[in-house]
Parts: structure tokens; C-alpha cells; sequence
């Protein structure tokens, strides 16, 4: 039995709901994001060590609502709502930050922002393979990135120029710009074409009564060795990646505060325009060369980049040095998503597996600030950027040895005890 949104494409409307969704929504999912480091050190005169926390704060928050976001994901059809909830959240947390910035407060807003944006990614990810179905799904997450890149272009160039010769305050009022167009872009999506069984990749079964069947059992999911394998890649790369631009970021504002927005302004949007153009080609090339190969790609550029931080403080060379992170990151925004549909298709956990994702990702986020913030205030940002350069190292050579190709039935020959195997099997003639 196919599924409707497998049968039926979504309307103009819903597309283009979706699309502007993403586009806004990239802003507001990570509140301020990297330019917090430069308020805190700029305006504020926070120390490393003291921005560190208030970085890891959201990190931390965001990690511990992750799986209860995904259950929540996977079993409510209020998606739109949530989503909208989220988008409110993130704007009161700012204000907070810009109204009231003590080291506590800073920490409770940043707090309230990780909690709203744990529900933000699988959200869109549920609502995009529900409208679109599972064979339209990678080429779609190909698209969704797209315009999240365009959105992170945008908010950068605004909210640099805006926070260079308005003051950093207005960096903040952006997320809330931004925050009331995600709603209003949300109301253009049509709940009635979201196919909610399709939206957790829950595999139908043959009785045409009951087209929904059952999710498979937490624990069942959890034993599958290469979701396993793959978690502790994600909580790696982040433990390296993270902390990166922060560092930079904090580098300049201490050399340079002059210029410390637009720098971060124009980090942050060279690196879009290489993700942009990286996470439409990943749409093409992931089912010609697998997943495997494109996620190593992200992982070899991790120590290339650290390393590279190291050898200079010039300006221009670091927002050149920066183009690296758009390879890497516009590889990463799609690959994880698709590998997620793969090692998930059947079981009717997709959402859940990308809150265990999430939650990795947001351990090693934390870890990453955390650790690096205390290197860099006793031995120096040199010394900090190798130490990511050798976590990163260490990512890279366990994600080769250990990680299997999950496109197609290869997985099934690494895993074959993987409880999703007879529920991809069954599905891969419908998609």
C-alpha cells in the first residue's frame, strides 16, 4: 500500500509554506547563535570562560529536551503549533538576554531558547517527508538546506550591518523579526496534506483498515548497532566543530573590536554561500556515491580548518579559512537527516531518532565550548584550535572504520540483527 503523501503531491501553497518556514526559521532556531559570543565579550565584557557557559547553557537545555521532543514530534498532529510555540520562546528568551543580562538571567534565556529550538529541526523534518513522501524526501532535505543556508545568508548580513552601526542590540531584535514571519509562514502549509504516519517513516501495513501499524519498541531501535555507531559520530563531530567560530569570533572581538559583528557577519555569510550551492549538489550526489563517502568529506574538513585557524590572525584570512566550514557544515545539514530516514525507514521512529541525533549533537556542542573555553583561557586560542584539530582526528578515523553505508539494502549486510531490516525490505518497493 503506498501512502497518500507518496501518491499525492502536496499543493503550490504547502511548498512554498515550507520553504519560507525554513527560510525564516533559520534564524530563530538558534536564537542569537554565534553572535551572542560577540555581545557577551563585546558589550558586556564577559570573560572566555564565563561566555563559554552561557554558550553551553543552550547546548545543555537543548540536549535534555531532545528525545521528548522527538516522542512528542512523532506522536502529535500539532506540528504547526509546536512550531509556532517554539518560534514565541526564542524571541522571549532574547529579550530576556537583551533586558536583563546577568550571568543567571543570560543562562535562563539561553535555556529557554534550547528547549523551544529541540522541537524546531524534527518538526520540519516530519512536516517535509510528510507533504512529499519517503522517494522525494533526500532530494527535499536537499532543498529544505537550501533555503536554511539562504535564511542564515540573509540574518547574517542583517544582523551584522545592523548590529556594526545600530549597536549588537539590534541583533537581537532581528530573531524577533524573524520569529513573526516562521508563524505567519507556517499558516500557509495545509495540515490536511501532511501524511502524520509518513511524517515518523511508520511502514503500512497490508490491511487497508489499519494503514498505520505499530512504531517499533524504544529499546528494539536502540540495540541497532550501527544507530549506535552513528550517535557517537555525531557527539564527535561536534565536539570538534563547535567551538570553532565562537573561538574566532571571541579572537577578533579581543584584537579587533572594531570590527567584531561585521567580521562575524561576513564569517558566517561566505560560509552560506559555499553551503548553499554544497547542500544542493549533496541532493544529487548522495545517491550516485552513498552517504558514507559525503559525511567523511565533512569530517576531513574539521582538522584542515582548525589547523589553519592556528596560523593566522589575519582578518581576511580567516573569513577565507571560513569557507571551509560551509563545505563542511552544508554536507552535514543533509547527510545526517537522510541517513536518519534510512536507519529508521519502517519503524515509525524517525522523529525520536533525530531527537537522539540532536541530543548528540547538542552534547557535543557543550562539550565543545566547555572545553575549549577552559583551554583557551589557560594555554592560549592556539592551542585550543589544535585540540578540536585532534578530536576532530579522532571523529574522522571512528566514522571510517566503524560506519556503514546506509543507502540502499547495504546496511542490512552490517547489521542484520537491526530491528528495522524486514520493515525496509517490505517498504523499498513502495519508495
Amino acid at each position: 500500500m503506498v501512502s497518500q503523501s507518496q501518491s499525492k503531491k502536496p499543493s503550490f501553497r504547502s511548498i512554498l509554506g515550507l520553504s519560507a518556514l525554513v527560510f525564516f526559521m533559520s534564524d530563530v532556531r538558534d536564537g542569537v547563535g554565534p553572535f551572542l559570543a560577540i555581545y557577551l565579550k563585546s558589550t558586556l565584557n564577559w570573560d572566555t570562560q564565563k561566555t563559554g557557559i552561557a554558550l553551553a547553557s543552550m547546548s545543555i537545555a537543548a540536549a535534555i529536551m531532545q528525545l521528548p521532543s522527538g516522542l512528542l514530534v512523532d506522536s502529535t498532529k500539532f506540528k504547526r503549533f509546536i512550531l509556532a510555540l517554539s518560534a514565541v520562546l526564542i524571541s522571549l528568551g532574547c529579550f530576556i538576554i537583551l533586558a536583563f543580562p546577568s550571568l543567571l538571567n543570560v543562562i535562563l534565556a539561553q535555556s529557554t531558547i534550547g528547549v523551544a529550538s529541540a522541537v524546531i529541526p524534527p518538526s520540519i523534518a516530519a512536516i517535509t517527508i510528510g507533504l512529499v513522501g519517503r522517494k522525494a524526501f533526500p532530494k527535499r532535505v536537499s532543498i529544505n538546506e537550501t533555503w536554511n543556508h539562504t535564511g542564515n545568508l540573509f540574518t547574517a548580513l542583517t544582523a551584522g550591518v545592523l548590529g556594526q552601526y545600530l549597536g549588537h542590540h539590534w541583533i537581537l531584535y532581528v530573531v524577533g523579526i524573524f520569529s513573526l514571519m516562521s508563524i505567519l509562514s507556517i499558516l500557509f502549509i495545509n495540515p490536511e496534506e501532511i501524511d502524520h504516519s509518513a511524517a515518523r517513516e511508520l511502514a503500512p501495513n497490508n490491511d487497508k483498515n489499519n494503514p498505520n501499524g505499530k512504531p517499533e519498541p524504544i529499546l528494539k531501535l536502540l540495540k541497532q548497532k550501527s544507530i549506535l555507531i552513528f550517535s557517537v559520530s555525531i557527539i564527535l563531530f561536534h565536539l570538534a566543530n563547535a567551538a570553532q567560530l565562537p573561538l574566532v569570533g571571541q579572537l577578533l572581538a579581543k584584537q579587533n573590536p572594531n570590527i567584531d559583528a561585521l567580521f562575524m557577519a561576513g564569517s558566517i555569510i561566505l560560509a552560506q554561500f559555499v553551503m548553499i550551492g554544497v547542500a544542493y549538489a549533496v541532493g544529487f550526489l548522495m545517491n550516485s556515491f552513498g552517504r558514507k563517502p559525503i559525511f567523511l568529506i565533512a569530517f576531513l574538513i574539521l582538522p584542515i580548518r582548525a589547523i589553519l585557524y592556528t596560523l593566522t590572525t589575519n582578518p581576511i584570512l580567516l573569513l577565507a579559512i571560513q569557507l571551509l566550514d560551509g563545505i563542511g557544515a552544508g554536507i552535514f545539514g543533509v547527510i545526517a537527516i537522510v541517513i536518519v530516514s534510512d536507519l529508521t525507514q519502517g519503524t515509525g521512529r524517525f522523529n525520536f531518532f533525530q531527537g537522539l541525533v540532536a541530543l548528540c549533537t547538542g552534547l557535543g556542542a557543550a562539550l565543545s565550548n566547555l572545553i575549549a573555553g577552559s583551554i583557551v583561557k589557560a594555554w592560549g586560542y592556539n592551542t585550543g584550535f589544535l585540540s578540536l584539530s585532534l578530536l576532530s582526528v579522532v571523529g574522522l578515523i571512528f566514522f571510517w572504520i566503524f560506519m556503514p553505508e546506509t543507502k540502499d539494502d547495504n546496511i542490512s549486510k552490517k547489521d542484520s540483527s537491526s530491528p528495522a531490516q524486514d520493515s525496509h525490505k517490505k517498504s523499498s518497493s513502495i519508495g
